[in-house]
């Protein structure tokens, strides 16, 4: 397995093309693509890479991008693409469309502010306006993160007790144009861990029949309770294919629900995406001081790992949650969910903090100041603004 220094861009790149390509035996693969900043290195890449099977279809809207997907996927291709913000929510209505569809597309989102005012720069309001469409989301912390959660993404939704599309979302310029080590896998081992695509519902051109067509409302709910059974399939899905990625590349990716110096933990911080590492830095720092801090990474947005996050947090007094993301009206959006899984256990003061919103610098310096706050306060307020002028 080479490991080469790469950008968070050209890691999800590759790990889609040789997803793509290892599924050359079955019905190839397509993506459907569009450039937005700052995803546009994405589909640069997958143009350059030449398909045994497989081909890299450019569209004029980001809109047509998913409907290329859910005719391609429905074909029985494995079928992917990337976007970012605006591109997002001018795709919004094929995104739902594939979510119910129950088709397993992979959709790269390199998080950015949603406009207007203009702005370029990490958010994850983007991709979490998308949380009730019915796809899976993952947010990833590091460069290798990127390509690992790629690669599961493919397994977990192509899993017939799942199918369901994912979102693998990380932070815009901070992930996206830096560059770190990371191992990318070989084709042949990336051939092992994807089994070819055999999609139950694909078209059969034998058996033409059609897709979409009107349903009473008892059917409908039959099938949104269908897709929340799958929902709940999840957890075990994505264990089973964490052990299976150990086996063939000999790393063990994050779960839906990280811990870091909990076990005695009096005030935690929850965290997702590249704010982890800083946020686990600082909780390094004070534990040198002798302070009982903690860490939650939430991994997994969708379906939302309640059980883990409450018990990865049971006991602890004080609880932070930090996000880069904001529900006008309401608060961080990890907060809300954090919340709802705590409902009952007693004991748990939970704070908000909106840090690095709109791309706001979420330094150390910020997140010490966010344990300074939790650590003094006995009640909780409505979500604080950091770098935000009163």
């Amino acid at each position: 397995m080479a490991r080469k220094l790469v950008t968070g861009n050209h890691a999800a790149g590759y790990a889609l093309a040789t997803a793509g390509e290892a599924n050359r035996e079955g019905r190839g693969c397509v993506a459907g693509a569009y450039p937005i900043t700052p995803q546009t290195e994405v589909v640069e890449y997958l143009r350059g890479v030449r398909f045994t099977k497989g081909r890299v279809i450019a569209v004029e809207s980001e809109h047509s991008v998913m409907a290329v997907c859910i005719g391609a996927s429905l074909a029985g291709a494995r079928t992917f693409t990337a976007s970012s913000s605006n591109g997002l929510a001018y795709m919004t209505e094929n995104v739902f469309n594939a979510g119910y569809y129950r088709l397993p597309v992979v959709l790269i989102a390199v998080n950015r502010t949603l406009g207007p005012p203009w702005n370029i720069w990490a958010d994850q309001g983007d991709s979490l306006a998308l949380r009730d469409a019915a796809w899976l989301q993952f947010y990833c912390e590091s460069h290798q993160e990127i390509v690992d959660t790629t690669l599961m993404a493919f397994r977990i939704a192509e899993d017939r007790r799942v199918l369901l599309p994912v979102i693998v979302g990380y932070d815009g310029f901070i992930l996206s144009h830096t560059a770190s080590g990371v191992e990318l896998p070989e084709q042949e081992q990336v051939d092992r861990y994807l089994p070819l695509l055999d999609l139950p519902h694909a078209i059969d051109h034998g058996h033409p029949a059609a897709v979409g067509g009107l349903a009473w409302p008892f059917q409908t709910a039959a099938h949104r309770a269908e897709l929340q059974e799958a929902m709940e399939r999840v957890p075990e899905v994505l264990e089973e294919a964490r052990a299976e990625f150990r086996d063939v590349f000999g790393r063990l990716p994050d779960g839906a629900v990280e811990t870091f110096a909990t076990e005695d933990a009096e005030t935690v911080l929850v965290a997702s995406s590249s704010l982890a590492s800083t946020t686990r830095d600082v909780v390094r720092q004070r534990r040198e001081r002798g302070e009982k801090v903690g860490m939650v990474k939430i991994k997994q947005f969708r379906p939302f790992p309640r059980e883990a996050v409450r018990n990865a947090l049971k006991g602890v007094a004080k609880v932070g949650v930090i996000d880069r993301n904001h529900s006008p009206g309401s608060g961080g959006i990890f907060w809300q969910e954090t919340a709802a899984s705590l409902q009952g256990v007693p004991g748990v003061m939970l704070q908000d903090y909106l840090v690095g919103i709109t791309g706001i610098d979420a330094t150390e310096a910020v997140v010490h100041e966010v344990v300074d706050d939790l650590q003094c306060r006995d009640t909780p307020t409505d979500p604080i603004w950091k770098g935000v002028a009163a």
